[in-house]
């Protein structure tokens, strides 16, 4: 039998990065990642897996982001029982980042059961449960680093740093199969290179296939020194100040918002910005920080995070009622709060009452995919849609980008390279279609995989067989189409007709004009029923 590659995630877009490596003697997962975005395609987190679970030999998972790790309390539940394999790190935070998922999307589904019961809707259940995730941590298993490891017959595996967050790695795969052995290399999120808070990325050089992220393949950036960094923040604290409300910055939870922490506090201590108050209002962060302090050490020993240790200026607020109670502070302050891209936990809570007022700001610092909410802002959105209520967008919205945690196209071009030869093909995961195909662009300019670059569909499947790579099969009926993974869906579209009909309504010269709106609008909704 062939060894089968199945794309079933990040595929034509950014989240849920899942393959699955298949032999004639084994069954493999790469990662196993929540997906984030359009309802569209956070639909697949509840249906069904395209695969059996139990059938799972082993995971190597790459890092603990939730878009690469979050679906693994799933997997487990519905009948996986292998070894998950990482790095200590990545277990670690693992351990705090996959029950927090579970316990979010306890809270948020028994929210949306009470509106669903005032709709006659029927009850949903959660992907999983905070207990469902801390059960599954047994079965994860530490690996070291450059160090190969047998995962399943017929296949073995080492981890290399990817310098993309604290325990984050790429996997390079050996799969043997009718007598013959073919490498894998899985880039897994890839690290700018030259952070104080984490290593360069590494690899082996020379392989068959590599899997690439994308996420900035079309995206050239200056290189910023950690002084330059703080001056952008500290310009854009200033200008968030001088609006006379607070700052809101919605912070992915592990490594963006420990590397936050450390610059706002050293640069209101020297006096480059307003000092204020600094709320770190997500009991994740505040448990992924103290993961930080336990391993976030460099090569050499060197302590990275010591400055995340407790200022007269840094308030940890855990329960829920502590959070509640930063709505009482008055004048310039500082909220920090997960998730980055807006899709879940308290920073909504934030959002639903901050967006409204023209004082107020919010601050974007990472990565935004289509159809999140922080993406939707990002665009200049009027109004946005927050747990079922429509908001007036008032408040101004900053993006700044150098806290990125990943590598831009022409440090993925030089990583990539550093690989080669690469004798079979190039396949392009993990990013929308302009960085995808950007990607493939460079590439192909470079010679590399000598213009073998695949950037696969949503659940395509390649067979390889002597670093050849035959031509994508796709199943008869895909989940969802590659084109829908990336772009906004029917619901973003409602939410802003909604929002249009509203304000039109309000601006509307008086109750006779809005009842004709009104009755134009029926009128048009009746003939595409008829």
């Amino acid at each position: 039998m062939k060894t089968k590659l199945h794309f079933l995630g990040a595929a034509g877009g950014v989240t849920g990065f899942c393959v699955l490596i298949e032999t004639g003697r084994a069954r493999v997962l790469v990662d196993c990642g929540l997906f984030q975005g359009p309802k569209t395609l956070k639909q697949l987190n509840y249906d069904d897996f395209p695969f059996s679970p139990a059938a799972i030999d082993a995971v190597l998972l790459t890092h603990a982001h939730i878009d690469h790790s979050g679906l693994i309390p799933k997997l487990a539940v519905q009948g996986f029982t292998g070894p998950i394999h990482a790095t200590a790190g990545t277990i670690a935070l693992c351990g705090v980042m996959l029950p927090d998922a579970g316990a979010i999307q306890e809270m948020e589904v028994e929210t949306l059961n009470r509106r669903n019961a005032q709709r006659a809707r029927k009850a949903v259940e959660p992907i999983y449960t905070k207990a469902d995730a801390e059960a599954c941590m047994s079965q994860f298993s530490a690996v070291a680093i450059d160090t190969w490891l047998a995962v399943a017959p017929g296949i073995r595996a080492r981890w290399w740093n990817a310098g993309h967050i604290l325990g984050s790695t790429s996997i390079e795969v050996e799969v043997a199969e009718a007598g013959a052995t073919e490498t894998l290399l899985f880039s897994g999120d890839l690290g700018p290179g030259g952070r104080e808070f984490a290593d360069d990325p590494e690899g082996p050089q020379g392989v068959d296939h590599l899997i690439l992220e994308s996420t900035y393949g079309n995206v050239e950036r200056e290189p910023v020194t950690q002084d330059q960094r703080r001056t952008v923040l500290a310009e854009a604290l200033r200008v968030a100040h001088n609006m006379g409300g607070p700052l809101l910055i919605p912070a992915f939870a592990v490594e963006r918002t420990q590397e936050l922490i450390v610059d706002l506090l050293d640069l209101m201590e020297s006096g480059d910005a307003p000092r204020g108050p600094i709320f770190l209002d997500s009991p994740l962060a505040i448990r992924a920080s103290k993961v930080f302090l336990q391993k976030g050490q460099t090569r050499d020993g060197t302590e990275r995070f010591l400055r995340l240790r407790e200022s007269n200026l840094l308030h940890f607020t855990e329960s829920a009622d502590e959070s509640r109670s930063i709505e009482r502070i008055r004048g310039w302050h500082i909220i920090i709060a997960a998730s980055g891209m807006c899709d879940a936990g308290r920073v909504r809570h934030h959002l639903k009452r901050l967006l409204p007022r023209k004082e107020a700001s919010v601050l974007i610092v990472g990565f935004q995919a289509v159809g999140t909410l922080g993406r939707l802002l990002q665009d200049g959105r009027e109004w946005v849609r927050i747990q079922g209520d429509d908001i007036r967008v008032k408040a101004a919205i900053h993006t700044i980008d150098v806290y990125s945690g990943h590598a831009d196209a022409e440090a993925l071009v030089a990583w990539a390279k550093a690989r080669g030869p690469v004798t079979g093909s190039i396949f392009l995961l993990h990013g929308e279609p302009e960085n995808l195909l950007g990607l493939k662009r460079r590439l192909d300019a470079e010679g590399l995989a000598r213009g073998r670059v695949v950037i696969p569909k949503m659940d395509e499947v390649f067979a390889i067989e002597h670093r050849h790579v035959s031509a994508g099969e796709a199943p008869p009926t895909p989940r969802i189409e590659t084109e829908a993974v990336s772009r906004l869906d029917w619901h973003n579209a409602r939410a802003a007709l909604l929002a249009d009909l509203n304000e039109a309504l309000e601006n509307a010269a008086d109750d006779r004009m809005r009842e004709r709106m009104i009755a134009e609008i029926k009128r048009k909704i009746a003939a595409f029923q008829a």
